[in-house]
């Protein structure tokens, strides 16, 4: 069915349907706020409310980048979701000497807690070790950093 923002529907369909859609329409975007427990007219970005973000950056070894991000597309992704972290952000450094050997990647967490609990869980889970054992990426140097939103950031 297609409805088209001046409220008419597809040729050919009964006002039942009309109705139908409408209300299909009004729930799907009650249960978005009542979900993310906004209040009427908040934006989506600040109904997040007390998430713990963190700011990795990782320096791999000279001609080892493109296989850290493989690992990370193909591997590490999947395996910080099935743990309980949030992908927000990954990037690629813009300029030298970063951009020869640099990933940085932004992931939310509930709490500090639970990122503790994540990175437990994904530092034991085997099919990980494995996973970096046979990516060729080798060591690679992190620098971590936790975060909280200031007050006036548009993100939550």
């Amino acid at each position: 069915m297609f409805v088209r923002l001046d409220g008419d529907l597809h040729k050919g369909c009964s006002m039942s349907t009309k109705l139908i859609a409408l209300a299909a329409l009004i729930a799907a975007f009650s249960l978005g706020y009542f979900v993310r427990g906004a209040r009427l007219g908040e934006p989506v970005a600040f109904a997040q409310g007390n998430r713990v973000f963190e700011l990795r950056m990782y320096t791999a070894a000279q001609g080892k980048l493109d296989l850290l991000h493989a690992r990370f597309r193909n591997y590490t992704l999947k395996f910080f979701q099935k743990h309980g972290m949030t992908n927000v952000l990954y990037g690629k450094t813009l300029d030298a000497p970063l951009s020869q050997n640099t990933l940085l990647y932004v992931l939310a967490y509930p709490n500090r807690e639970a990122a503790k609990k994540s990175w437990d869980a994904f530092r034991a889970d085997p099919g990980w070790t494995k996973a970096r054992e046979e990516s060729g990426v080798g060591d690679v140097k992190v620098t971590s950093v936790y975060f909280e939103p200031a007050d006036y950031s548009p993100m939550k």
